[in-house]
């Protein structure tokens, strides 16, 4: 792999457009899918959704956490589901979150970021509020294996407002200036004109002003949850992320895997090409 993470989310998004699909399969989605709610379950709507991604998106986002629950089999029925959109050639995300000190975080880092780990993505999702520089050893990591980290920055949940939007010593929101840091760390790594490899969890919902953030340098790629089922449409993508638009992954789960297993494909489908449509590719 010669290209480093952001350069190959710029080439993804130019051929592909922005939508990612999230795999989310928690026990309401299994039951009306008509499957089981254990691993061997999350396992075939894992597998399914793949299918379904392959060849009309170029981004999927397992969520850790519905495969977590069920143990040693939930972890290896992601593994499965991770090995197989890989190999379909999709850009993974694993949507983790994780956000711990020292050596705990540089495990953390190994287990998702390492070529030829059981779980290998492309890019995993972290938390900085232990402080930026609690994640060097993630952003050592990724930078040596050309793989991503999107980084919590401004999340779109009202619970998240009060320690986001507060204050640092320096007047800029706590959102801004974990964007500032990150941003610092991207233009240490890269060439002039290209994107970095350390992107940002923005929602899609959230308003920018208040939030305290506005476009940064260098670019890198922002993902972006809150379309679809949580009140952003594709439309809204230029409007709300301005001259970064072209940088958006715009992440929807609920409102594509609800239309359930036999119109999944045409759903995913239809669904691009509304993104493709506002993205101009």
């Amino acid at each position: 792999m010669s290209a480093r993470f952001g350069e190959r989310v710029r080439s993804v998004l130019g051929a592909r457009g922005p939508l990612c699909v999230g795999i989310d399969p928690h026990a309401a989605l299994l039951a009306s899918w008509g499957l089981s709610d254990d691993a061997q379950g999350v396992r075939e709507f894992g597998l399914r959704t793949v299918e379904a991604a392959t060849g009309r998106v170029g981004f999927v986002k397992p969520q850790v956490s519905f495969f977590e629950r069920f143990g040693s089999r939930g972890i290896a029925a992601l593994e499965d589901v991770l090995a197989a959109a890989r190999a379909a050639g999709l850009i993974v995300i694993a949507d983790a979150k994780r956000g711990d000190i020292g050596s705990t975080m540089d495990d953390y880092a190994r287990a998702w970021l390492t070529p030829g780990s059981p779980l290998e993505a492309d890019a995993l999702t972290v938390s900085p509020f232990l402080g930026v520089g609690a994640l060097d050893g993630a952003f050592a990591l990724a930078g040596e294996h050309h793989k991503g980290l999107f980084v919590l920055a401004a999340t779109s949940n009202p619970q998240a407002e009060g320690l986001q939007r507060s204050m640092s010593s320096d007047g800029a929101t706590v959102s801004a200036s974990i964007i500032s840091e990150v941003s610092g760390r991207n233009a240490e790594q890269i060439g002039a004109g290209e994107w970095g490899s350390f992107g940002f969890v923005i929602g899609a919902t959230v308003e920018w002003a208040p939030a305290g953030i506005e476009p940064f340098d260098p670019v890198a790629p922002i993902l972006a949850p809150g379309f679809g089922a949580q009140g952003a449409a594709p439309s809204d993508l230029r409007p709300r992320f301005g001259a970064l638009s072209d940088a958006v992954i715009a992440s929807e789960s609920r409102s594509i895997l609800s239309a359930g297993p036999v119109d999944l494909a045409r759903t995913v489908a239809a669904r691009a090409a509304e993104y493709l449509e506002v993205a101009g590719v």
